[in-house]
């Protein structure tokens, strides 16, 4: 069926917009949504925004947590079923800190968003627009989700980049 990657940045409407398209195909399907969350809270600021994502979509969401599972959570969908994973970089940061295999990991993914049957928004952070971390650990997870939203863009049977709550559509050269 092919998977949508929503890129954007921090507030670009991302989130709203993968929200709002899953609950359109769901409805259309006569079935409930799926959100697969990749956030861990650390902190009372992660805390309010996981409550912040769970009162917009309501009650009428089913929730997969997969801070990293996500390939398992991937695979574990219907044919029919409809899901956001939001996002993509808190996963890939998940991945960085267990000190997992990123290339593996990604390959693990991507077998899992080409084979399923579901319909699926993979909601993504754009990451590389702004200024140059300061720090080693910063510039590498910029360097790791750039190559990674290059290898999701690449196999994404769509690809959409959100700005200000606009969507522009993203078309291979």
């Amino acid at each position: 069926m092919g998977y949508t990657l929503v890129l954007g940045g921090a507030r670009s409407g991302k989130s709203r917009y993968a929200q709002h398209a899953a609950e359109a195909a769901a409805a259309a399907a006569g079935t409930k949504p799926i959100a697969i969350v990749t956030a861990q809270i650390y902190d009372d600021e992660m805390a309010e925004r996981v409550a912040k994502h769970r009162e917009e979509r309501g009650d009428e969401w089913a929730t997969i947590e997969a801070p990293l599972d996500l390939p398992q959570a991937i695979e574990n969908l219907g044919e029919g079923d409809v899901a956001v994973i939001d996002c993509i970089t808190l996963w890939l940061t998940n991945v960085m800190l267990a000190e997992k295999n990123i290339a593996q990991q990604t390959r693990e993914l991507l077998v899992a968003l080409t084979n399923t049957q579901a319909k699926i928004w993979v909601v993504s952070n754009e990451v590389g627009w702004g200024i140059v971390p300061d720090n080693a650990l910063a510039r590498r997870f910029r360097d790791e989700a750039g190559r990674l939203n290059q290898v999701l863009a690449e196999c994404a049977a769509q690809s959409v980049l959100i700005v200000a709550g606009m969507k522009l559509d993203l078309f291979r050269p």
